[in-house]
């Protein structure tokens, strides 16, 4: 079983068979004996190459043993194998090519935090978003089929990923068109099973066998011929492995269901894997593992332990504290538990980020008022649309990126029935090094069209706490998208006061340029606004659109400036030049915000720069403007 380690290595540790296994050709050339020494070096790579980047962990500590058996037994990159959720990933990425670009993990210009198919052959599709993996490995079953050649397709779902609906369709597909593939459900702590041991080894072994498979079908053409036969025996074969096996929902779904296995059990992955990769249909292998196996701190806290940032040196010096105000996921948990004590009608709505959009304290105080419904995002927002149907007001806690995949039900089962559903958008914006999967880049432009959708971009932690106060009270469908991390110390009001809807506010007064900020990049306007002599308005609003102030900014300035960390196409600046060719006004006007391309991992100053978000680039992007105009 596998080495339990107690810290993380600051020295890169010695790992003589992984050194020889710098690719899953030489991996295969090693014995069958020595695996189980090479998944322990394995395992302490791992936590010495997290521990210098930081990054995900838990995960990837779970599927040691699971990586080695994969590579081992198909002939990947030819067989394709699909990673759901990315982050298990790592252990993957070290097997296959990339052990020495550990360390560039998430920075700039080096290897991603998730699978990306431009970065390696071995990476068959990228992955951000969970629970795609069946439907992706389906499509490339499917093509094999078509293209008659016998490579197999291998999904790995896990880490909750199971409970998206997407994953259930694809497995109903797969059963309806035949595919020849294999499903493994990494279960690590997602209550599909109780704990497994040496009987459900020892029986997953015989259920994969192709002794057995070839005596199933020979009994089943056998006793087809026989009225009634055929359908007792399969119940009776039921009845027995529902006693000892949880596959009975699989199998009526059209798959052959093998386990659960102990998924750090090397000798028994492998030959389970081996009895089953040849098997003709859709094969189903269920794999129990523990998030953080092998870390004793992670298997301790394995939500703690999710993700970790990198160690610094021992004897480095304390870096100088910036001043910063509280995470605005905080000041949402915050504001989330005051207006519910003053609103019994609120209830709170998460697809799984309990943790990351700060529920954690509603969820003890109001228990009964608080829903976890696993990552399944588009439920979260029809759920939140029936809750108000009948006289509820539901709050749902989501990423940027994650609402994307609710867009259908967010316009036609909340926008087009004009329900009292408020959408705290946590991580809109860059996000940094987990790159453009997880960017929040586009919910001004996929909002702002949407009839009846107010839609709101709070500058600091206030600014965010009244507008959640006048999305909650606003008859009709409303938004608040935030960023990721801390805001700029700004004075929070205590109290639960609304804004007026639709009205900006003039921050600094100045001459012949206009900077109209959607967000955050407020204090940078202001440093620019400073030594431009400009004017710098917080618009608050992009819908509805302040069109007062921008029909007066219009007339008292020579540049019109937008600002959003959004992307510029659709988004909040063309809500505004919309406005002035609808109103007959001619204003030159420069939008700023990201650009069309998608912007990769970096730590977000540096992908800030990069799209001339900074106070520099800010600057310099007004100056090129304004010599051009008086040229």
């Amino acid at each position: 079983m596998p080495t339990t380690f107690h810290e993380i290595p600051r020295e890169r540790p010695l790992t003589p068979l992984l050194d020889r296994a710098n690719t899953p050709d030489e991996l295969r050339r090693l014995g069958e004996a020595e695996l189980e020494i090479l998944a322990d070096e394995l395992r302490q790579y791992l936590l010495y190459t997290v521990g210098q980047t930081g990054g995900h962990f838990g995960a990837g500590l779970g599927v040691i043993e699971l990586t080695v058996a994969l590579h081992y037994v198909f002939d990947t990159p030819d067989d394709r194998l699909v990673w759901d959720v990315g982050h298990q990933a790592y252990p993957h990425k070290i097997l296959t090519g990339r052990r020495e670009q550990m360390g560039s993990l998430r920075q700039k210009d080096g290897i991603a935090a998730f699978p990306r198919r431009s970065e390696s052959e071995y990476d068959t599709f990228g992955v951000g978003h969970s629970s795609t993996s069946i439907s992706a490995a389906l499509g490339m079953a499917i093509a094999a089929r078509l293209q008659n050649s016998k490579r197999k397709a291998v999904a790995v779902i896990g880490d909750g990923a199971m409970t998206a609906g997407m994953a259930f369709e694809a497995l109903n597909h797969a059963s309806d068109v035949g595919a020849n593939m294999l499903v493994i459900l990494n279960d690590n702590d997602m209550s599909i099973s109780k704990n497994v041991g040496g009987l459900s080894n020892y029986l997953a072994k015989i259920i994969s066998s192709r002794t057995y498979s070839n005596m199933r079908e020979g009994s089943k053409k056998i006793l087809s011929h026989l009225p009634g036969a055929w359908e007792i025996a399969r119940k009776v074969e039921e009845h027995a492995k529902g006693m000892l096996v949880p596959g009975t929902l699989f199998e009526e779904l059209g798959w052959n269901y093998v386990g659960p296995i102990d998924g750090h059990d090397l000798p028994t992955l492998l030959a389970t894997l081996r009895n089953m990769r040849d098997l003709d249909g859709p094969q189903f292998l269920h794999v129990v593992t523990k998030k953080g196996k092998g870390f004793a701190p992670a298997e301790a806290d394995p939500i703690g332990y999710h993700a970790i940032t990198k160690l610094e040196p021992i004897n480095a010096p304390a870096a100088p504290k910036q001043t910063s105000g509280p995470k605005y996921s905080s000041v949402f948990g915050q504001w989330l538990c005051d207006m519910a004590a003053t609103d019994p009608r609120l209830v709170g709505i998460t697809p799984a980020m309990k943790e990351g959009s700060d529920l954690v304290a509603f969820s003890e105080r109001y228990p009964e008022r608080y829903f976890d419904v696993a990552i399944a995002e588009q439920h979260a927002v029809t759920l939140a649309a029936g809750m108000a149907c009948d006289g509820a007001k539901p709050v749902v806690a989501i990423y940027s990126t994650f609402l994307q995949r609710a867009y259908d039900q967010l316009i036609h089962d909340v926008a087009v029935q004009h329900l009292d559903v408020l959408f705290a958008i946590d991580r809109a914006g860059l996000v940094g090094e987990d790159g453009p999967t997880h960017a929040g880049s586009f919910d001004i432009a996929y909002l702002r069209c949407i009839p009846g959708m107010l839609v709101m971009t709070p500058s600091d932690e206030n600014e965010l706490r009244r507008m959640l106060t006048t999305g909650h009270l606003f008859n009709g469908p409303a938004a608040v998208r935030y960023p990721r991390g801390s805001g700029p110390n700004a004075a929070i009001e205590p109290g639960l006061e609304p804004l007026e809807i639709g009205k900006g506010i003039v921050r600094r007064h100045g001459k012949k340029t206009a900077l109209l900020v959607f967000g955050v990049q407020l204090a940078e306007a202001l440093k620019v606004g400073e030594v431009l002599d400009a004017t710098v308005v917080d618009m608050r609003f992009v819908k509805p659109l302040d069109e007062a102030l921008v029909r007066q900014l219009a007339a008292s300035h020579e540049l019109l400036v937008t600002i959003e960390e959004n992307s510029v196409m659709g988004g909040a600046g063309s809500a505004v030049s919309e406005f002035l060719a609808h109103a007959g006004i001619l204003k030159p006007v420069l939008h700023l915000g990201l650009p069309d391309y998608y912007v990769e991992h970096a730590k977000p100053a540096q992908m800030l720069a990069e799209c001339g978000l900074d106070a520099a680039g800010i600057e310099a992007a007004i100056r090129a403007r304004l010599a051009m105009l008086s040229a």
